[in-house]
C-alpha cells in the first residue's frame, strides 16, 4: 500500500502531461462553420459611415456581382494587419463593401488614411445589430457574398496575404 500512495502523485502527473502533450501535438479544429454560408444575407439597411449618399443594405450586395463584406473597425488592431490584403483584392477589381462596427467618422477616416481604403461603400452598424444578424462574432470577419446576396464563404479572423489565392478562389466560384 506504501508503495502506490508513493508512486500515486508520479503517476497522476505522467497521466495529466500525457493528455496536455496529446492535446497539443494533435489540436482539435475548434472552428464553428457558419449557419448563414449557402443562405441569403440577412435583411439590412445601414446609414453610409463616411458617406451619407452610399448606404449598404442587403439590396446594395444583390447587385448581380459577387462581393467581399469585410466586418471591421478602427480600433481593432488585427484589422490593420489585414488591410494590405484587402487592398490586394481591391487592386484585383474586388468590390469591398465594409461595416464599421461600435467607430466613429473621424476615427474611420484616420484608419484608412493610414492603412488605405479597399472599399466601395462602409455601413455605420453602430449597435452591432447586423455584425450579430451576420452571426459574426468579433472583427474583422469576411464574407464572399454571390450575386443573388447569398452567402458563399465566411473567414474569420485576419484576411492574411495567402487567403487572398481562396478568396478569390469563392469569388470565381460565386459567380
Amino acid at each position: 500500500m506504501r508503495r502506490v500512495l508513493l508512486w500515486a502523485p508520479f503517476v497522476f502527473f505522467a497521466s495529466l502531461f500525457a493528455v496536455f502533450a496529446s492535446g497539443l501535438l494533435n489540436p482539435v479544429d475548434r472552428s464553428v462553420p457558419s449557419g448563414l454560408v449557402g443562405r441569403s444575407v440577412p435583411a439590412f439597411e445601414l446609414p453610409g459611415m463616411l458617406d451619407p449618399a452610399q448606404p449598404v443594405s442587403a439590396a446594395s450586395l444583390a447587385t448581380g456581382k459577387p462581393k467581399i463584406l469585410n466586418v471591421f473597425a478602427s480600433w481593432c488592431v488585427p484589422c490593420v494587419q489585414e488591410a494590405p490584403a484587402l487592398m490586394q483584392l481591391q487592386s484585383r477589381d474586388v468590390e469591398i463593401i465594409g461595416i464599421a462596427i461600435h467607430d466613429r467618422p473621424d476615427a474611420l477616416r484616420k484608419f484608412l488614411s493610414e492603412n488605405g481604403n479597399p472599399y466601395a461603400a462602409i455601413g455605420d452598424d453602430a449597435n452591432s445589430r447586423t455584425q450579430i444578424a451576420f452571426g459574426s462574432a468579433g472583427v474583422p470577419e469576411t464574407f464572399v457574398v454571390d450575386g443573388k446576396g447569398v452567402v458563399r464563404y465566411q473567414h474569420i479572423g485576419i484576411v492574411k496575404p495567402n487567403d487572398v489565392a481562396i478568396i478569390m478562389a469563392k469569388l470565381k466560384e460565386a459567380q
